[in-house]
């Protein structure tokens, strides 16, 4: 004689455990952010430096029936509209580069730029802005230009709103130590190799101390660099003179 009590809850007790199962690659339908900031999200702009490309990121790709075709360099690229951020969902998968997606770095994807790129980010609504190191693709959304890690959003002060207006400029850097920060001038850095050497480039010789003052944070924040100031009294022909 078959006991179809006991059947009857085997097939009630398998169908429970299918329909709890994650669908697809990630756990999550929905991304979220944490519900409390760790300690260990970092605050620490990403540091740009020459990295080779990686070449099997260059081939084109087709997502929702859109072709894309990677861009062969970075260099000199700027862009503007709006960006999004991603969080818990994709925390600890593979990125489109091969790496692990830490959700607490600064990182971000984008749908062209090669992989892997440095690019400054500025929140055109607050003025806020911040570096990233950009390893995988996406967002595949209409109007959205890059997809920013929890940490970057989260420095950008865009987590509440979800987006928001940027601007993009791509840090690029040869193996020559030349820098190009978006389409501005590039700039020569000599031995990048050597960590404890500093190297100061004489931008201006101004009088005024505002002007100077000014210009000095300006360059500072478009080539995300330290400045110093030295002001220096100039002795003129007859001050000496008795």
């Amino acid at each position: 004689m078959i006991n179809y009590t006991r059947c009857l809850g085997l097939i009630v007790v398998t169908l429970f455990l299918v329909s709890c199962a994650p669908k697809g690659r990630y756990h999550q339908h929905q991304d979220s952010a944490p519900k409390v900031v760790p300690q260990k999200v970092t605050s620490r702009d990403a540091v740009a430096k020459y990295e080779p490309y990686a070449s099997a990121n260059m081939r084109p790709y087709t997502i929702r029936g859109i072709r894309y075709q990677p861009l062969n360099t970075g260099k000199g690229f700027s862009d503007e509209g709006q960006a999004s951020w991603y969080g818990q969902k994709f925390h600890g998968h593979l990125t489109a580069n091969g790496e692990i997606y830490d959700m607490y770095e600064m990182s971000a994807a984008h749908k062209t730029l090669p992989l892997p790129s440095f690019v400054r980010v500025t929140n055109l609504e607050n003025g806020k802005q911040v570096v990233v190191r950009v390893n995988d693709r996406g967002p595949f959304h209409s109007g959205r230009v890059i997809d920013m890690s929890y940490a970057a959003a989260l420095k950008l002060e865009m987590l509440k709103t979800g987006v928001a207006d940027v601007k993009v400029d791509v840090i690029h850097v040869d193996q020559a130590g030349k820098i190009t920060v978006g389409r501005s001038p590039t700039i020569i850095i000599k031995d990048t190799n050597k960590a404890n050497q500093q190297l100061f480039i004489q931008v201006a010789a101004l009088q005024n101390k505002i002007q100077i003052d000014k210009l000095a944070r300006g360059l500072k924040k478009l080539y995300q660099r330290p400045y110093k100031t030295r002001f220096e009294k100039q002795i003129t022909p007859w001050a000496n003179e008795k």
